[in-house]
């Protein structure tokens, strides 16, 4: 992973489920770089929050938007050269909270990006407080005597979206993720990834990941009903089975195909945007 190492500090709390998103993310992009894609051609773009620190940890162009604001970013970078692979991280109060609509219309027009969600159900860069993914009871800042809310399946709202591409590993199984994120990114169209990324402070559910995660063999992912049963079957509160691996694979036109951006020669691109910014047609 030479030449994707940054000097910035990492200030995550030891033991984060983000460490291995980082390390899954920064072996990934290696490869990619070793087969020939030049690294220029990769933008990260992350939201607010403990998730966000990894556009300082990794050595590509990369873009901080606001708090539950991946998306819109990351759909014009794609829009503007869809020559980049364009890979977004975020929270799940980032994504699931404040940017849901974003993330349901990204999913509903297929951008071609990748989404990682580091999904530790815990507002933990603001101390602990719940949020649309924490299970029923959850403790903390904002909820002293428990969530009253049931949690939100997010897979099962992004597959009736219309996603192409959804998968879901966790923190405590680098390899898989290895393997997920590849997928996903490589996939044409819109990928979602939900990690199971534990908050060893504010959340700690490594022993409760730990006895019920198991990696799906044998599911046919371009089954819609099949990756909707698997889908429904741990619905982030009841206490089964949780399946890891991919969910659902669709092909499917991509948004950015609708423009004609990408058939207009750089030159008379960027004249045409001084133009625009000096308020000339």
């Amino acid at each position: 992973m030479k030449g994707l190492d940054t000097k910035a500090v990492n200030t995550w709390c030891l033991g984060c489920g983000n460490f291995s998103i980082l390390n899954a993310m920064k072996s990934v992009l290696a490869s990619f770089v070793d087969e020939g894609l030049p690294v220029e051609n990769v933008v990260l773009v992350s939201g607010i929050g403990c998730h966000a620190k990894i556009v300082d940890y990794v050595n590509v162009n990369s873009f901080y938007s606001l708090h539950g604001r991946v998306i819109p970013p990351a759909t014009g970078i794609k829009i503007a050269n869809p020559a980049l692979k364009v890979i977004g991280h975020s929270g799940d109060g980032d994504a699931y909270g404040e940017g849901l609509e974003h993330l349901i219309f990204a999913a509903k027009r297929n951008v071609d990006m990748t989404v990682i969600i580091h999904n530790n159900r815990v507002y933990g860069l603001t101390t602990g407080q719940y949020t649309p993914t924490s299970p029923y009871g959850y403790k903390g800042r904002s909820t002293p005597s428990g969530a009253k809310e049931m949690p939100i399946n997010p897979m099962d709202l992004l597959l009736a979206s219309g996603a192409t591409f959804l998968a879901r590993g966790t923190s405590h199984g680098i390899e898989l993720l290895k393997k997920i994120f590849r997928e996903a990114i490589l996939h044409k169209g819109f990928s979602l990834v939900d990690v199971l990324q534990v908050c060893v402070t504010y959340c700690n559910l490594y022993e409760y990941y730990d006895k019920r995660v198991y990696e799906l063999s044998g599911h046919n992912p371009y089954d819609y009903a099949s990756a909707e049963a698997k889908i429904r079957e741990w619905d982030y509160n009841k206490d089964g089975k949780i399946a890891l691996g991919v969910f659902y694979k669709k092909e499917a036109p991509v948004f950015e195909d609708s423009f004609n951006v990408k058939k207009m020669p750089i030159d008379e691109r960027r004249r045409k945007v001084e133009a625009t910014v000096k308020g000339r047609p």
